[in-house]
Protein backbone atom coordinates (compact mmCIF):
# COMPACT_ATOMS: atom_id res chain seq x y z
CA UNK A 1 0.00 0.00 0.00
CA UNK A 2 1.38 3.08 -1.29
CA UNK A 3 1.68 6.21 1.39
CA UNK A 4 -1.26 8.42 0.46
CA UNK A 5 -3.43 5.54 0.23
CA UNK A 6 -2.41 5.00 3.76
CA UNK A 7 -2.76 8.48 4.53
CA UNK A 8 -6.23 8.92 2.97
CA UNK A 9 -7.34 5.60 4.80
CA UNK A 10 -6.25 7.07 8.55
CA UNK A 11 -8.21 9.87 7.73
CA UNK A 12 -11.35 8.55 7.19
CA UNK A 13 -10.86 6.47 10.02
CA UNK A 14 -9.93 9.40 12.64
CA UNK A 15 -13.13 11.52 10.82
CA UNK A 16 -15.62 8.22 11.21
CA UNK A 17 -14.33 7.95 15.15
CA UNK A 18 -14.51 11.64 15.80
CA UNK A 19 -17.99 11.97 14.43
CA UNK A 20 -19.11 8.92 17.18
CA UNK A 21 -17.61 11.02 20.17
CA UNK A 22 -20.21 12.94 21.99
CA UNK A 23 -20.37 15.42 25.02
CA UNK A 24 -21.55 13.87 28.57
CA UNK A 25 -24.53 15.36 29.26
CA UNK A 26 -23.15 15.55 33.18
CA UNK A 27 -21.11 17.67 34.53
CA UNK A 28 -19.23 15.22 37.15
CA UNK A 29 -17.18 11.77 36.50
CA UNK A 30 -19.80 9.21 36.43
CA UNK A 31 -21.17 10.82 33.45
CA UNK A 32 -17.80 10.30 31.25
CA UNK A 33 -18.31 6.12 32.50
CA UNK A 34 -20.94 5.71 29.42
CA UNK A 35 -18.24 6.84 26.63
CA UNK A 36 -15.87 4.66 27.86
CA UNK A 37 -16.33 2.21 25.79
CA UNK A 38 -16.09 4.39 22.43
CA UNK A 39 -12.87 5.98 23.19
CA UNK A 40 -11.38 2.89 24.14
CA UNK A 41 -12.37 1.98 20.67
CA UNK A 42 -10.57 5.34 19.69
CA UNK A 43 -7.61 4.41 20.57
CA UNK A 44 -7.56 1.55 19.94
CA UNK A 45 -7.92 2.48 15.88
CA UNK A 46 -5.33 4.42 16.70
CA UNK A 47 -2.81 1.33 17.75
CA UNK A 48 -3.95 -0.72 14.93
CA UNK A 49 -3.06 1.53 12.55
CA UNK A 50 0.30 2.00 13.86
CA UNK A 51 1.14 -1.89 13.91
CA UNK A 52 -0.26 -1.55 10.07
Amino acid sequence: MSKGRLEAFSDGVIAIMVLELKMPHGEDISALRLLIPIFISYVLSFVYLGIY
